[in-house]
């Protein structure tokens, strides 16, 4: 197994934690982490995070970049993405750069030609497209087993970030909200199932969740698409779970064809139940983050190119951005 040096370009994200996990044990890796912003009150950050979870800490980018890393995960506020991406593929490291890929489509096609012109990896963080049960539905459909697909629905509703990486609700540095948040996970899956480009895009989109909080972006989004071949999906995305639930939230994926249906729910692997602190959900089913990072590392190490890549990321945005303007503009929008 040939070694590599992998750099964690900020721990502004949710998942960085996951990330900084599997790095710091990784067989054959040596791991390096840094961070940068301001951290939201009573979110572990800086150095502290580094000590927790086993990564070696250095002061800033520059001095990782300088260990000439082989590869870097990108971890950081959306709005960051783009810099943090360029200044990495400049020297000449392979990238994982977490979802969304960045806030406009001329970043994400930016960072996707910085990438090409480097001879250097990109890859877009999506870990549901490593679950088994996505797998299964994919090979079900590819083997024609559910005809040909007429429509899509999926949802993916999640608890809205407000004290701890509160960023999430913040335009400047995310891009949006629940649309922006939760939207690109299931257009990952599509881009995936259905091998084309999204053709139009129709949103609405409301902030009636925590209004009291004065977030400044929506919290909850419908979003329906429309594809060249004539499938419909409908994405139903929000931060409706309450503080009180025991898990961050769930996806779920169901398909129609002319020959059948199947639906997935990739996060129901679970035992659930009361103690007496409260509510039990203990999951047992595969680790996505894992999965993700080994078909990463596993590309820089043979030169093949990891999926979903970079391109995948911007098809994935355009969605995105789409349904921004669709949502603004209350017509449905051509994807750029």
């Amino acid at each position: 197994m040939t070694n590599l040096r992998v750099g964690l370009l900020s721990f502004a994200h949710t998942h960085a934690a996951s990330y900084a996990r599997f790095l710091a044990q990784a067989p054959g890796v040596e791991a390096v982490g840094t961070d940068a912003g301001e951290p939201d009150p009573g979110t572990l950050r800086g150095k502290a995070f580094a000590d927790h979870h086993g990564l070696r800490y250095l002061p800033d980018v520059a001095a990782v970049l300088a260990e000439r890393p082989d590869a870097v995960v990108v971890a950081a506020e959306n709005a960051d993405h783009r810099e943090l991406v360029e200044q990495a593929v400049a020297a000449g490291a392979h990238v994982l750069c977490e979802k969304p890929l960045a806030t406009t489509d001329a970043d994400a096609d930016a960072m996707v030609h910085a990438a090409r012109e480097a001879g250097v990896l990109l890859m877009t963080a999506y870990p549901v497209r490593f679950s088994p049960e996505f797998g299964e539905l994919l090979a079900r459909v590819r083997s024609g087993q559910l005809g040909q697909l007429i429509s899509v629905h999926g949802t993916n509703n999640g608890k809205m970030p407000l004290a701890e990486r509160s960023w999430f609700t913040d335009p400047a540095r995310s891009g949006g909200g629940a649309l922006v948040d939760h939207v690109v996970h299931l257009a990952d899956l599509l881009d995936e199932l259905l091998g084309e480009p999204a053709a139009e895009v129709h949103a609405v989109t409301n902030q009636i969740l925590r209004a009291d909080a004065g977030r400044d972006v929506e919290t909850g989004a419908a979003v329906n698409i429309r594809y060249p071949s004539g499938v419909i999906a409908q994405i139903d995305s929000s931060w409706s779970q309450p503080e009180s639930a025991p898990t961050w939230g769930g996806l779920t994926l169901e398909v129609h064809g002319t020959a059948g249906s199947m639906r997935i729910d990739p996060f129901n692997s679970h035992v659930a139940g009361h103690g007496s602190d409260g509510a039990l959900w203990e999951s047992f089913g595969a680790n996505l983050d894992s999965a993700m990072i080994g078909e990463f590392l596993d590309a820089v190490r043979t030169g093949r190119t990891p999926q979903p890549d970079g391109e995948s990321g911007a098809r994935t945005l355009a969605i995105v951005t789409a349904a921004q303007r669709s949502a603004a503009s209350g017509a449905a929008v051509t994807v750029a």
